[in-house]
């Protein structure tokens, strides 16, 4: 998809740069020294602008790998991107590969690419995948006036730079994997959300595809937390390496005697593959049982992005049981269990809390 017609900036979680034409003038392998062209300061004061909202940058290049060793050897220029790939491979196997170490989805990706052939190659191969020409940029940039920014959009791209030497140190590690997730020290709270936390959770709503249990949008959210009989939860997490801010929120409606039911359950694709999805929703189901709550229930909208919820949600023993409750499209199923059986644990190698326990 090419232009900005229809943009949903609230999809866009990272913007992938072309080099020569788009960063730069010039043909950064055709020079005659170690030195990169220099960058167009527009495109500079783009990728600053997108940063401070919370969209990360990264590179797609189609040119030789020691251009990307010449980009290391510049720090003002390299700390603006992430995962940045630069070889002769098309450019969407690139995006891919960019995708797989930021942990997101493809689609949530938008290339800018002063080629038609490769914005072509792209919206063939990933037509998820919206394209821009160089400019385009400031109609990218006028589709995000206006949107709220939180405190954890402003902190995404420092984030994201931790995570990156969180997985350095993961590759680097001789042991197995869970060994290594001991090693971090991970600490999951839980605790009713504060007014402060309300944005991100709202953010979290709309920004999160693989772990989102249904989709429900931030205005429907917002109406619903502030309903009588509902609250909102979220969870933060931390490890030796920082913090990773207010990665979950769930939606809890108590208004039926007995039950607790979870129009959305939304986590971070930050946190896939850390046992965090699964610690939170255990966390919530026990927290339901302690209030001598019987039935725990979520609505499920599958999608083709949300396959990990749906494994977890199973996971956790939920099974369809009705028709769809307040909240949920038409397109969505309610699954449920007792809590009278056992419930499932938490990973051990992740600490879980509840805020009242942190702040004791």
């Amino acid at each position: 998809m090419s232009g900005t017609d229809g943009f949903d900036p609230d999809r866009v979680k990272c913007v992938v740069w072309d080099l020569d034409g788009t960063l730069w003038d010039e043909i950064a392998v055709e020079s005659d020294t170690d030195a990169l062209p220099t960058p167009r300061a527009g495109t500079l004061a783009a990728i600053d602008a997108l940063a401070a909202l919370g969209v990360l940058s990264s590179i797609a290049s189609r040119s030789a790998p020691s251009v990307l060793e010449r980009l290391e050897k510049a720090p003002a220029l390299r700390s603006r991107f992430l995962a940045p790939q630069v070889s002769w491979q098309d450019k969407s196997e690139s995006l891919r590969a960019i995708a797989k170490d930021l942990g997101i989805a493809v689609d949530a990706l938008l290339l800018v690419d002063d080629s038609p052939y490769e914005r072509a190659e792209v919206e063939a191969l990933l037509p998820g995948v919206r394209t821009l020409a160089p400019e385009d940029v400031p109609a990218l940039l006028a589709a995000f006036e206006g949107r709220e920014v939180t405190p954890e959009s402003r902190e995404r791209v420092r984030r994201y730079r931790t995570e990156e030497t969180r997985r350095a140190e993961g590759e680097r590690f001789q042991g197995s994997r869970e060994e290594f997730l001991r090693r971090c020290d991970m600490r999951l709270t839980v605790g009713a959300a504060t007014p402060g936390e309300i944005p991100r959770a709202l953010e979290l709503a709309a920004r999160t595809h693989r772990l989102n249990s249904s989709g429900l949008t931030p205005d429907r959210l917002r109406e619903l937390a502030a309903a009588e009989g509902h609250e909102l939860y979220t969870a933060s997490m931390t490890d030796r390496f920082g913090e990773y801010g207010v990665i979950g929120a769930a939606l809890v409606d108590r208004s039926a005697p007995g039950r607790w039911s979870v129009p959305l359950l939304a986590l971070s694709c930050r946190v896939a593959g850390r046992g965090a999805a699964a610690a939170f929703l255990f966390r919530l189901m026990r927290r339901a049982r302690e209030r001598g709550v019987e039935e725990f229930r979520v609505t499920l909208r599958p999608t083709d992005a949300n396959l990990e919820m749906r494994m977890l949600l199973r996971q956790a023993g939920l099974r369809r049981v009705d028709e769809p409750g307040d909240g949920a499209s038409a397109d969505s199923a309610v699954l449920g269990r007792s809590l009278h059986d056992e419930l499932p644990e938490p990973p051990a190698w992740l600490r879980v809390t509840e805020r009242e326990d942190a702040e004791a």
